[in-house]
C-alpha cells in the first residue's frame, strides 16, 4: 500500500498524545510539550492560538470540531454513521476549511481526526468518508482510532465488546476494517494497565499481523495516565508499553493523556500544572529517541517472545513464545535464563541489511531489583554486528557467540551487515 504524502511526516516515528484543555494552550505549556518529546496533537481543536504556538515548536495537530464527531461509545449508535454523518457533510466540511483563511494553509494543521472506535457495522461508510476526505483534504492525515481487543472499557462483558465491535471477534473486527476503510495506517488504543498485559499482546500481535499484510503502517495510543486515582504509572510501565510495541512494529505512539480527558493522573493537573507524570513520560520519549533513528530505517518482518520464564500473560494471549528464535543473520536468539524478551525481526527498508530488536517483558507491576540482562546469539560468519539502546549497551563476541548486555526493561537494536 503506498503511503500517502502530508504534513504528518511519516519518515519519523512521531510520539504523541492525547487531549489538550485551554489552559495548556499558551506558548509556555507548548513549550512544555516540545520539551517532553511531543511531535502531535490528538483531540485537539482548530484553535488558532493553540495552532500559532505549535508552529513555533515544531507541533502538529490532528485537530477534531472539522469534519462531525463520531464514537463508537457503548455500541447502541453501531450502524447508524451514514445516515448521521453522511457524505455531504464532508464536502461541507472541507468548503468551510477552504474558506478560511487562517486555518486553510496553517502549517500545524497536520490532521483532521474523522472520529474513535467505530462499531465493523459502520466500516462500509467509513470507507467511502474517509476515500472523500482524504481527496477533499489531500495534504492532511485523516485520522481514525479503533477500539481495542476489550472495545470501548476493560470491565465490558462479553455481550457489551460485541455490540461495541459490531463482529464476534476482534479478529473479524479487524479483518473488516482491512478490507473495507483502505487507510495506509492501523491504530489503534490499547490500555495495559487498566485492560492487562494478556490484552496488550493479544491486541498488538492481530494488528501488526493485518498491517504486515496489508502493507500498512501500525500505531498505537498507550497510556500515561490511571484508570485509578490512586495508580500512578512508573516509568518501567510506560517502557513496557513502549518498546513492545515498537517490537511489534509500530512507527507511531500516542500517550493518553495530557490534560484531563479520561481517568486520572494526566500529566498536567487540573491547574495547568505538571505532575510526575511529566517528568517520567519525558526520559522514556528521550529513550525512544535514541533508537528511532536506526529503528526507522528497518520494516518489521515477524514478532515472537522468547525466554525460558513461565509467562502467564504471553501464554495467553495467542503469540508464539519459544526458548529461542533464529532469523537471517541471527542464530538461535537466547535471553539469558529466566528471562523473557519480546524480539522484533526486521529488514532495511533499503539495502539487505537485517535487525533484530530486543525488549525485556519482565512484568513492571512487579518490584524485582533492578539488573541487567543479557541475549545470546550465534554470529553468522562474514557479519558485522552493531547495537543501540535506550540506554547504554554493551555487546561483544565470545567465540561464535555474541552476547548484549542491557538494562531491566531495556530495549536495543542489533543490526546484522555482511562485511
Amino acid at each position: 500500500m503506498t503511503t500517502r504524502k502530508t504534513k504528518f511526516d511519516r519518515s519519523r516515528l512521531l510520539i504523541g498524545t492525547y487531549c489538550i484543555a485551554p489552559y495548556a494552550m499558551d506558548e509556555a505549556h507548548v513549550k512544555d510539550m516540545k520539551d517532553c518529546g511531543i511531535d502531535f496533537l490528538t483531540a485537539a481543536p482548530a484553535n488558532l492560538t493553540l495552532l500559532d504556538n505549535c508552529k513555533k515548536y515544531g507541533i502538529g495537530v490532528v485537530a477534531n470540531g472539522i469534519l462531525p464527531g463520531w464514537w463508537g461509545g457503548d455500541g447502541d449508535n453501531a450502524g447508524t454513521m451514514e445516515e448521521k454523518v453522511p457524505l455531504e457533510k464532508v464536502r461541507e466540511a472541507a468548503d468551510k476549511l477552504n474558506a478560511d483563511e487562517f486555518l486553510r494553509d496553517h502549517p500545524a494543521l497536520w490532521g483532521i481526526d474523522a472520529g474513535d472506535e467505530p462499531s465493523a457495522l459502520d466500516f462500509p461508510h467509513y470507507g467511502k468518508l474517509i476515500s472523500l476526505a482524504e481527496e477533499l483534504f489531500p495534504d492532511r492525515l485523516v485520522y481514525l482510532n479503533l477500539y481495542p481487543n476489550y472495545a470501548s472499557v476493560a470491565e465490558n462483558s462479553d455481550s457489551q465488546v460485541h455490540s461495541q465491535l459490531g463482529t464476534a471477534t476482534y479478529q473479524e473486527y479487524i479483518d473488516r476494517y482491512v478490507e473495507q476503510v483502505k487507510t495506509d495506517y492501523l491504530c489503534l488504543d490499547n490500555y495495559e494497565f487498566a485492560a492487562g498485559t494478556a490484552k496488550l499482546y493479544d491486541n498488538l500481535r492481530i494488528a501488526a499481523n493485518a498491517c504486515r499484510m496489508s502493507g500498512r503502517d501500525f500505531w498505537m495510543v498507550l497510556q500515561v495516565n490511571s484508570n485509578k486515582p490512586e495508580k500512578w504509572l512508573s516509568k518501567d510501565m510506560l517502557r513496557h508499553q513502549a518498546f513492545t510495541s515498537l517490537a511489534f512494529g509500530a512507527v507511531s505512539l500516542n500517550w493518553a493523556c495530557w490534560t484531563a480527558g479520561w481517568w486520572h493522573n494526566e500529566v498536567l493537573d487540573a491547574a495547568g500544572n505538571r505532575t510526575e507524570q511529566y517528568d517520567k513520560l519525558k526520559a522514556v520519549n528521550a529513550e525512544i529517541r535514541r533508537l528511532e533513528p536506526l529503528y526507522m530505517k528497518y520494516k518489521n518482518l515477524a514478532s515472537v517472545f522468547a525466554g525460558d520464564r513461565a509467562d502467564e500473560a504471553i501464554d495467553s494471549s495467542g503469540a508464539d513464545h519459544v526458548p529461542s528464535y533464529s532469523c537471517e543473520g541471527f542464530g538461535e536468539i537466547t535471553p539469558g535464563p529466566g528471562e523473557n524478551v519480546v524480539l522484533g525481526e526486521m529488514a532495511a527498508r533499503e539495502g539487505d541489511s537485517r535487525a533484530i530488536f530486543v525488549a525485556d517483558v519482565t512484568d513492571p507491576t512487579f518490584a524485582e531489583a533492578p539488573a541487567d540482562r543479557t541475549v545470546t546469539f550465534k554470529a553468522v560468519p562474514g557479519t558485522h554486528y552493531r547495537t543501540v539502546g535506550n540506554k547504554p549497551v554493551t555487546i561483544r563476541k565470545e567465540g561464535d557467540l555474541v552476547r548484549v548486555t542491557y538494562p531491566s526493561y531495556g530495549a536495543f537494536i542489533v543490526t546484522a551487515e555482511k562485511e
